[in-house]
């Protein structure tokens, strides 16, 4: 299955009353519920995100139809809602965190909503949930500087260590944004793989530091959903959002172009 392509879900906050920051990118307890159904019903793997880059590094054989759960940011009902449905089924999952917005001592107050505490990180990790980074404070990485690039990836990956008491793996971009420069960073302070959007399957040929996933939210239906972990018509579901991405892409190179210009003149 060395050219499988794998439905890589992408989560944010599992909420019965989110707030308007993370309504549109989050989903009901309920709708998670069926949804991990719908997978357990069609016979489907979930493998933790390290899982599937060593298969794909070592060349060792995928689990007969493959699938990743990921959650970003570290919204508390990952651990109030999420892992019941994940342990009722026997799920591997991601959460991918932002240090900086979970409760606990290194919190900067940039949560967006109620974040997990470290004491619930912690639980979800003894629950075979892989705890990958996020950043620290949530930046768009590729309009930063290369010293705050590498302050967000480092100081991540530390946090986590410091809390958890094992190295972290795993990274996913802010937002879904990266560049050359920033995989490039990703890679060289020490991550093994990380995740994108994209809104398409992931495919060993994309490479480790680029996998694309799709978007799960509060308008998918599970019809939707079902199409989405079938592989079958993800380009026309996110039709609108490759070109609103595309179009944005333009816009942020020549954001960095000017400032790169700006720091080079200065």
């Amino acid at each position: 299955m060395s050219d499988a392509r794998v439905p890589i879900l992408m989560y944010h906050a599992v909420s019965t009353d989110p707030n308007e920051e993370t309504r549109a990118l989050s989903v009901t307890p309920e709708a998670f519920a069926e949804q991990m159904a719908v997978l357990a019903d069609r016979g489907l793997s979930p493998l933790t995100t390290a899982g599937l880059a060593a298969c794909w590094r070592t060349g060792r054989a995928l689990p007969e139809r493959p699938v990743l759960i990921t959650f970003d940011d570290g919204y508390e009902g990952v651990h109030r809602h999420a892992l019941p449905a994940l342990a009722k089924h026997g799920f591997a999952a991601t959460l991918f965190v932002s240090t900086g917005w979970l409760r606990g001592p290194h919190d900067t107050g940039g949560g967006l909503d109620t974040m997990l505490d470290w004491d619930q990180v912690r639980d979800l990790a003894a629950a075979g949930v892989e705890i990958g980074g996020h950043s620290h404070s949530h930046p768009q990485l590729d309009q930063v500087s290369d010293a705050t690039l590498r302050f967000e990836l480092i100081h991540c990956k530390e946090i986590v260590s410091d809390q958890l008491g094992t190295v972290p793996a795993s990274f996913a971009y802010p937002y879904g944004y990266s560049s050359r420069r920033v995989r490039r960073a990703v890679r060289e302070t020490g991550w093994a793989q990380a995740l994108a959007v994209g809104n398409g399957l992931a495919r060993r040929a994309q490479g480790p530091y680029a996998l694309r996933r799709v978007t799960v939210r509060r308008s998918t239906g599970i019809g939707e959903f079902e199409r989405l972990v079938e592989g079958r018509a993800i380009a026309r579901t996110f039709a609108a959002d490759r070109v609103l991405t595309k179009g944005y892409a333009v816009v942020r190179r020549a954001r960095q172009t000017r400032r790169t210009v700006s720091r080079a003149g200065g």
